[in-house]
């Protein structure tokens, strides 16, 4: 028991450590500063056109209509199928 937990403390210190001293590591280069990208243009812009989305929208009703539809024949001592 005192081997398990001097080893989940030495794991702890040593992911304290490294939480600490990676970041500094990985971003310690201040002077390297990117321009943030550009604004999409276009059809990406609002990922897919108003007509896509409706039917995307409609299809999840159907979906859902049909999920609570069939799930309570399953549930029914009656079997209709």
């Amino acid at each position: 028991m005192a081997i398990v937990r001097g080893s989940f403390m030495l794991m702890a210190i040593a992911a304290l450590i490294f939480a600490i001293v990676l970041p500094a590591a990985v971003h310690g280069h201040e002077g390297h500063h990117h321009a943030p990208a550009p604004a999409p243009v276009g059809h990406a812009a609002n990922g897919g056109s108003p007509i896509d989305q409706g039917i995307a929208c409609m299809l999840m009703m159907v979906a859902l209509v049909l999920t609570y539809l069939i799930h309570p024949l399953e549930a029914s001592p009656y079997k209709l199928f």
